[in-house]
């Protein structure tokens, strides 16, 4: 397992940016992608900020009324099976490949495989359903599975570009992308892929984001500059945002040989579950903070070596505390502070999308030389104390970050990325 694993190219299509250099200024200069938003006009409900992704329009159930930014050119077949958020997925591939330097025939003789993470469209899957049983399943739409469960990425994007190697789809909630990292990079690591393309997407509707209302996981604030403030005591639940990232993988030797760029390295990984609750995290942050030991001791590092840390903590209560709490264990107790924050404050909650995404961050800020900060937090909750919580970003060169995310049932999962010598930012 001694291959490295680097990170070659990267396409964002967020609420902060849909390229690298607009990302990367909204990281610095703390801006957010956070706006009043009214999900059904119904004044009752009491979600009202949300984060779209600018330049984009998806939210009718036909593809035929969709529009997206001119630069990317959709092939009407292909646009057929997708979803609003394969739409976004689409446009962050091509800008991931053209990143990397990749044409697309450079994807098809099985040394290049795709693992993608979203939970499907609930937007679509209602739609289509509710067509069927309105005329009693006697017709519907032939492209209605592959555009619509939890599989339509892969589905959709394995065919488009013809990828013939490993090629699947992960749904472990919001540790989906991240876990589809994992996994790619141990493709890579174990000589069975040279290059793996990572795609997470989600949409931004009131079917992907409203049922979380009842577990009361959302937001009730109306100002956009306060309702995602991750580790703040007055935090009250998390914003929901739509987009997509992609990144692309490849072993190093390969790499080098086509002359690329790298951002980053992957040097380690790791996953572990709470064992605890269907839909809460561990009080003390347990299986968080045996993912962050595993990480470290595959990245083969100590604790103090850790110079940054993204944080999955997404503005909620319960979850902010615990991962509070498992970073202290993992970092605080032996006498490691690294700086630490949560870019969730800018973009609100991408879902399963939300490691790919913070993951893409880290690899810019290594990149660039810089910390991103916690611009929307004004007063730590106690349990932060001994935490390193920056509130505006810095223009630090960290070597070595860490990138946390954790999903229903407990998933959780970190990665270590290292700066690469001969970046900008070396």
């Amino acid at each position: 397992m001694s291959r490295e694993v680097l990170i070659t190219g990267i396409g964002f299509i967020t609420c902060i940016g849909s390229n690298a250099p607009s990302v990367a200024r909204s990281l610095q200069d703390g801006t957010h992608g956070l706006v009043p938003w009214d999900f059904c006009g119904n004044p009752i409900v009491p979600v009202k900020v949300a984060a779209p992704v600018p330049g984009f329009t998806v939210d009718s159930p036909s593809w035929r009324d969709w529009t997206w930014p001119t630069e990317y050119d959709i092939p009407r077949e292909t646009l057929r099976g997708l979803a609003p958020h394969g739409v976004y997925a689409y446009c962050a591939m091509e800008q991931a490949l053209a990143d990397a330097g990749l044409a697309r025939s450079e994807l098809t003789d099985g040394g290049t495989g795709l693992f993608c993470a979203s939970a499907g469209s609930a937007f679509i899957l209602h739609h289509n359903l509710s067509q069927a049983h309105a005329c009693r399943f006697e017709r519907g739409n032939p492209m209605g599975i592959v555009s619509s469960i939890a599989g339509t990425l892969n589905f959709n994007l394995a065919a488009h570009y013809g990828i013939t190697g490993a090629v699947t789809g992960f749904v472990s909630a919001c540790a989906s992308s991240s876990h589809a990292l994992g996994y790619a990079t141990d493709e890579i690591r174990l000589g069975r892929q040279e290059r793996m393309l990572v795609v997470g997407a989600e949409e931004l509707n009131a079917d992907t984001i409203l049922p979380f209302a009842p577990m009361r996981a959302l937001s009730a604030s109306t100002d956009p500059a306060t309702a995602s403030r991750p580790f703040d005591v007055n935090r009250d639940g998390f914003v929901g945002t739509g987009g997509s990232v992609v990144l692309v993988l490849e072993e190093g030797s390969v790499a080098r040989r086509r002359k690329a760029r790298p951002y980053a390295e992957i040097l380690g990984w790791g996953q572990a579950s709470d064992g605890h609750s269907v839909a809460t995290s561990h009080p003390d942050g347990a299986g968080l903070h045996a993912a962050i030991l595993r990480a470290l001791r595959d990245a083969n590092l100590e604790p103090e070596q850790i110079d940054y840390i993204n944080a999955h903590a997404t503005s909620t209560p319960i979850g902010d505390r615990a991962e509070a709490l498992a970073l202290k264990a993992a970092f605080t107790s032996v006498g490691a502070f690294p700086l630490v924050s949560s870019t969730k404050g800018l973009t609100g909650h991408g879902l399963s999308m939300a490691g790919a995404m913070e993951l893409g961050f880290c690899a810019l800020a290594l990149r660039d030389g810089f910390i991103p900060g916690n611009p929307h937090l004004r007063v730590p909750d106690p349990v932060c104390e001994g935490l390193n919580l920056p509130q505006a970003s810095l223009r630090t060169k960290a070597t070595h970050v860490l990138n946390n995310s954790s999903g229903f049932g407990g998933s959780n999962v970190c990665h270590v990325l290292r700066r690469m010598p001969e970046s900008p930012a070396s």
